[in-house]
């Protein structure tokens, strides 16, 4: 993972993350883990800089964020506004999901995840 920016505090946190991780995020994490996905590897509550994301794809220089409730209110819409700036000017792209997208149409969250990957290159690990 050379390279990757990483503050070393929030490793406790994303190690407590991945070991409570929301339904919705568990859900989704079943039909991505073990390369099921154009035999990409993706990693969970993966530290990027200041932020824990969800997941994260190497390879395609992609995070994915499954967003709870919380996330529909304006302040909270405000920071991950930030936050996925942030991310793209690190290089990454962010795809978000809501928790009812992934329960109700999950094969539609992986059909748009497999069409970004399908059309951006893939970066050799």
């Amino acid at each position: 993972m050379g390279g990757l920016p990483f503050k070393r505090n929030l490793k406790p946190l994303a190690r407590a993350l991945r070991k409570n991780m929301t339904e919705a995020e568990q859900h989704l994490w079943t039909r991505i883990r073990g390369k099921q996905l154009k035999n990409l590897q993706f990693y969970r509550q993966k530290n990027i800089a200041d932020y824990i994301v969800d997941f994260y794809c190497p390879a395609a220089k992609l995070i994915l964020e499954v967003d709870g409730g919380q996330h529909y209110e304006a302040k909270e819409q405000e920071k991950d506004r930030e936050r996925d700036k942030y991310l793209a000017k690190l290089g990454f792209t962010v795809l978000r999901f809501s928790d009812r997208e992934v329960f109700e149409n999950i094969e539609g969250v992986l059909e748009r995840i497999w069409d970004y990957v399908n059309k951006s290159p893939l970066t050799p690990l």
